[in-house]
């Protein structure tokens, strides 16, 4: 029998599968034909890579669903499943990397805001400098005070954003259609990539950052679907939502691919699917995406400054972060867990302005931090599996069958994305890992519990420490570079 929502008025399926396409629908989605091209996939990796994304995250969807079902007590995000799975020390790990990643997503949002003010205002042409460092700086500890202020809701902004989101990516696959601008002779001229020095697999592998960050909130259109009338509804919104967020991706990906040569889309400026209009309809195109990715992450940077303080909040109302990111004011907004996300979000600007990174640099970071929370609550959906608890309630055989299909391709998607992203990008990560360590220990000690509960948590800690040294070593002598 279908779980019905307490109140009996939850949300039906047209609305929350908007609700879920207006959360997952970013900013990356402006730049996919570039970054797929620019990364050294060509037609048959791009299509490969479409492939395992969709399968994988699809997986991770249905697992983040099934879980919501049978341990509906675990509601406050997905370092929840990691603590409960893996103990103390994993969960705050999948804690620390969802707070940097919403950290790092926002940095992307403002360095390819000011790529597409460079298409209006030459001063900020040449990427981000100093007056970029400036503006920037200003609008961040404005949002932080309007938060402080009190101001958490913005019902007209988002429909606004996600207009600006859809409008420009419409018109881009209309008039490839109607002006016939899709040629197949362009998408087969060098099908898959022979002399381009990268083997098709590592092909595919440079998609997985590209597919993996244009799906970051796929775990919120979950977790808000515990406003739906009832779980058959939940369950059918959250499909067809991350089904139309695929096959969109998928068309702008191929169909650019189709329009341009792999060569000419990886030198186009960001966002690229400017200019892929633009070759389509003229320069007007470029000014209409370069306008919609303006006002899209003018809104986007709000939420995600919400977004930012809630991934400190969150996990410390719930003993996984210190007690200190909890203390609110007389608004009731969180003071110190709003002063320390922009802070810390103040400090990365500085940084990727002294080392010239670009907004490819930057969301690949902000996904490195994300792979391993998807990975763990993967694994933790197999692992409950396994113990029967995303059975429960299921008499249909053929159902248990997917459940248990869909835990195993999520866990193992999981583990793909790490491999994927290769030894560099999960040492870099480990930097950003290493300093949570000291975080963590504060926050035992003031719970007054043992620091390793379990002894997972004390591998778990060697295993990154070890990480971190190993990183600031190589980056020392140069073998890697985060920014």
């Amino acid at each position: 029998m279908e779980n019905q929502n307490p109140n009996g008025k939850g949300l039906g399926t047209i609305r929350l599968t908007m609700f879920g396409i207006g959360l997952i629908l970013a900013s990356g989605a402006f730049a996919i034909p570039g970054d797929f091209a620019s990364s050294g996939a060509y037609p048959l990796a791009s299509l490969i890579g479409w492939g395992i994304a969709g399968i994988g995250m699809l997986s991770l969807c249905m697992c983040y669903l099934r879980l919501g079902i049978a341990r509906p007590d675990l509601t406050s995000g997905l370092y929840t499943y990691a603590k409960e799975g893996f103990g103390d020390f994993i969960g705050f790990c999948s804690a620390w990397g969802y707070w940097i990643s919403a950290i790092l997503a926002q940095i992307s949002f403002i360095t390819m805001f000011f790529s597409s003010l460079g298409h209006f205002f030459p001063a900020f042409s040449d990427g981000y400098n100093v007056p970029a460092l400036i503006i920037s700086s200003v609008i961040i500890w404005l949002l932080a005070v309007l938060v402080l202020r009190g101001v958490n809701q913005a019902v007209t902004i988002n429909v606004i954003v996600v207009a600006a989101k859809l409008l420009p990516v419409l018109v881009l696959l209309l008039a490839i259609v109607f002006a016939r601008a899709f040629d197949p002779d362009v998408f087969m001229a060098n099908f898959t990539g022979e002399g381009s020095g990268m083997s098709l697999m590592d092909q595919v592998k440079s998609t997985t950052f590209i597919t993996v960050w244009i799906f970051i909130g796929i775990e919120g259109s979950v977790v808000i679907s515990a406003r739906a009338k009832n779980t058959k509804v939940a369950g059918r919104a959250t499909i067809i939502c991350f089904l139309c967020m695929l096959a969109l991706y998928m068309m702008i990906s191929i169909l650019s691919m189709g329009v341009l040569p792999t060569e000419e889309l990886a030198q186009l400026d960001t966002p690229s699917v400017a200019g892929v209009l633009e070759a389509v309809v003229g320069g007007w195109g470029a000014t209409l995406v370069n306008f919609a990715v303006l006002v899209s992450i003018a809104g986007a940077l709000f939420t995600y400054t919400i977004l930012c303080i809630d991934s400190g909040f969150a996990p410390a109302a719930n003993g996984c972060f210190p007690k200190f990111f909890t203390k609110e004011n007389k608004h009731g907004a969180p003071v110190t867990a709003t002063i320390l996300a922009t802070a810390v979000i103040q400090l990365f600007l500085i940084i990727i302005y002294f080392n010239d990174s670009t907004y490819q640099i930057c969301y690949a970071l902000s996904t490195s931090m994300i792979m391993y929370p998807y990975f763990l609550s993967g694994l933790y959906c197999l692992k409950a599996t396994i113990k029967g608890e995303t059975l429960q309630g299921v008499e249909s055989g053929g159902t248990k069958a997917w459940i248990w299909i869909f835990a195993i391709i999520g866990a193992v998607y999981g583990a793909w994305m790490i491999y994927a992203s290769g030894w560099q990008a999960v040492l870099s990560s480990a930097v950003l890992f290493g300093p949570g360590i000291l975080l963590y220990l504060y926050t035992q000690k003031q719970k007054g519990i043992k620091v390793f509960p379990k002894a997972t948590d004390a591998v778990a800690t060697v295993v990154v420490v070890v990480a971190f040294v190993a990183s600031i070593v190589l980056m020392a002598n140069g073998t890697i570079s985060m920014f």
